[in-house]
């Protein structure tokens, strides 16, 4: 979970292109509390880059916080990343 202003500010295209660059795995999408929720599968090296570039964010945002919680790899993500709907 990403908080700060994180939403109508190109964060998503943002972190899809980080995330494609990388060769992650998974979903961006935003929340209806302001936030982004970020779901990722990768290396520990793939996904330390990520979460490095999470805090930075893009030009425009301003990032306040980035919660990790580990998960499960879901197959329907595999070899893909994607914008989602909000939620």
């Amino acid at each position: 979970m990403v908080s700060g202003r994180v939403q109508g500010v190109g964060f998503r295209n943002y972190v899809e292109y980080i995330a494609d660059k990388l060769g992650v795995s998974g979903f961006v999408r935003n929340r209806r509390d302001g936030s982004v929720e970020v779901y990722a599968m990768g290396s520990g090296e793939q996904l330390n880059k990520l979460g490095f570039a999470l805090e930075k964010g893009p030009m425009l945002s301003h990032v306040t916080d980035v919660r990790e919680e580990p998960d499960r790899p879901n197959e329907q993500y595999r070899d893909n990343f994607v914008i989602e709907m909000t939620i």
